[in-house]
This record gives structure tokens, sequence and C-alpha cells, in this order.
């Protein structure tokens, strides 16, 4: 049994974020082949890895967050094969915080929601191959299948059943998966506290890292988080994480039909952290009198080649650097009402990418 002992979020991506997401990614990727020199970021042995993120396993009939059993299982077979070092999520923010070496490769196993394909089909794969995961859940949702409401998600039993094997752990993701950036933080904290005081009661555990919902998060939403006793936060935006990153806002790749093919799973899995300080803006929140907002960051150790930069509102964006390491990002158009993502890349050694995701959001 593994679990995380102080322990959280994401959901379910629409279509319309999914495709806008990962056509950013991918463009990223190809410009970036157009580079010259390589960059010189995060170096092999530092405390480096990446996270990927599923949904649901062989419901065929929810595409935009479902991934076909044959790609799940090509996926497992590219981990044991490929030269990964898979590790609980649990085990790899301990090391980012300590700043400890990680190996090379090293990736861990997301799960969201908590749905009922996850017990059966997700999990005795993961058993067979032996890969450590972690499933993020909102308590209601599983509150809502005990009294046979909810017929695709897991059950209390099914959840201590899972949470009992040395595999697994368990995050939260709130017990509503409420939209927690437009929330009070009245309504944040009391929603955090329902959902600890259910995993205690019928689990015996508080988790201590959080996936948010919908992968939103702010300053305001990460101090409420903090205060609460959780020690990490992931997101829905991509990216590789590293020690330089803030250990709340840590990215995820996220797996789907339509963005789960083998070539992708490799990028994820194998994606190292760009290392930067001083980015701008610093919240996630922009504000209509600054939006665009300046975008920035100072690139650590000076890489010698470029990064290119991409939003999935404007797609590929100029970049122009001041000195020896810091990077201006020129952004034409306003961002859109929700989500937007920034998606920055450069081509690493062995086929690898260096890749760097920040979530903004701009409120109604």
């Amino acid at each position: 049994m593994r679990f995380f002992k102080f322990h959280a979020p994401l959901s379910v991506a629409g279509p319309a974020l999914v495709t806008s997401l990962v056509t950013g990614l991918v463009t990223g990727l190809v410009a970036g082949l157009t580079m010259g020199a390589l960059p010189s970021f995060a170096s092999a042995g530092e405390a480096a890895a990446s996270a990927v993120m599923y949904h649901r396993f062989g419901e065929d009939d929810y595409p935009s967050t479902n991934i076909k059993i044959e790609q799940f299982e090509q996926h497992l077979q590219e981990l044991k094969a490929g030269g990964y070092n898979v590790m609980a999520l649990d085990e790899i923010v301990t090391a980012i915080i300590n700043g400890s070496e990680l190996p090379e490769k090293t990736t861990a196993i997301t799960i969201d929601d908590a749905y009922l394909s996850v017990y059966t089909e997700a999990f005795p794969r993961l058993k067979k191959f032996g890969f450590p995961f972690t499933v993020f859940v909102a308590t209601d949702a599983v509150d809502r299948a005990d009294a046979g409401a909810y017929k695709r998600y897991m059950t209390w039993a099914q959840l201590k059943e899972l949470e009992a094997h040395p595999l697994a752990s368990i995050g939260s993701q709130t017990a509503s998966h409420l939209h927690m950036i437009d929330a009070t933080s009245l309504i944040n904290r009391r929603d955090l506290e329902r959902s600890q005081a259910r995993f205690e009661e019928k689990l015996g555990i508080k988790p201590n890292i959080i996936a948010y919902p919908y992968g939103e998060f702010s300053s305001d939403v990460i101090n409420i988080v903090r205060d609460m006793g959780f020690i990490a936060g992931f997101g829905q935006h991509s990216g590789a994480f590293g020690p330089n990153d803030n250990i709340y806002t840590l990215p995820r790749f996220a797996m789907n039909e339509d963005y789960g093919d083998i070539a992708r799973f490799k990028t994820a899995a194998s994606a190292m952290p760009i290392t930067v300080e001083d980015m701008l803006p610093d919240d996630t929140v922009i504000a209509g009198e600054d939006n665009p907002p300046a975008l920035g960051f100072s690139l650590v150790n000076g890489p010698k080649g470029g990064v290119n930069c991409f939003s999935s509102h404007e797609g590929k964006l100029q970049t122009e650097r001041l000195g020896e390491s810091r990077i201006e990002v020129r952004m034409e158009q306003a961002m859109p009402k929700g989500r937007t993502r920034l998606n920055c890349t450069a081509p690493g050694p062995d086929g690898r990418w260096y890749w760097m995701g920040r979530l903004f959001y701009v409120k109604e």
C-alpha cells in the first residue's frame, strides 16, 4: 500500500481544449527541429522528471478523455523496454523537494477521476508490468457511485482494494471537482476539508498531493492548498519539471485517443525540464488591463541555441533574447476567457525534448 501521508487534481478536458493544447505542442516540436545549437539546460543526474496523465481506459464513447487499450498497452511496453525509470509520484515529489538526483528518463503514471475502467482495465495491466501509479479522486463522485447514481465510477470498496496495493497511491481532486480558480477561498477550503474527511473515513488516509480540477490554479488556490498540508500540486499543462519549478504548479502530459500515439508518448515520457527563473507573469490569473501580458523568463545555465514558444490561442510566438539568458515572449493577441497554455520547447540529446509549460487564466 502506497499513499501520501499529507496528498491531489485533474479533471476531464473537453475535446477543444485537448486539441488546442496538443496542436501547440506538436507545432513546437516541429519548429524546434529547425533550431541550431542545442540549449544547455538541466543536466543528467539532477532532480528532473515528467508525468503522464490518463482518465478513461477502453471507453470509446469518450474519445477526448479515453485511451484505447491497445494504445495503453503500447505505452506500458515502451516504459518497460525503453530505458525509463517509472517511479511512484510521491517519491518523485520528495526528490524534487530535496533536490535529490533522479535517474535519466524518470517518469510517473497518473490517472484522474477514478473511473471504473481504472479498476477494470488499467489496474490489472499496471500490476502485470509492476508500475507504480497514482489515482486522483474527487470524493463526491465516489459517494454517488456507492449510491448507484454513477455507474462508471469506482466505489469506495474498489478504491480501498486499490489503495491497499503496494503499487497504488491515492491523491486528492477535491470533493466536488469544482473550478477552484473561480471559487471563493471559503468554498475551496470547505470543499477540501470535506474531501479529506471522506478519505480518512473511507480509506484511513489524508492525501497530501493534489491534482487541480480542470488543471486550474492560482496563487490564492495554492495558498489554501499549502495551508491545508498538501506538499505538491499538479495541473494539466504539459512539460517536465525539476527543482526550480514551483512544487504546487507541476505539469503533466495528457494522453487520449487522438494524442496517445506512441511517438507522442515517447516525447512526453522522456521530456526534460527547461530550467528557468524570474518567470513573468508570476501568477496564473491575467487581468483585463494586462491582457496580453508581458511574458518572459531567464534561462538557467544559458542555452546556446534557441527556444520556441507557442500558445494554445495564437500558435507560434515571437521570442527575443536579452543578454545571455533572458527571453522575452511577444504575444500579439489577448488571451480568451478561460484557460490558455504556453509551451516552450527545444531539441535535446538522443531525440529527447526540453519542455516547459505554463497555465494562464482569464476570468469572466
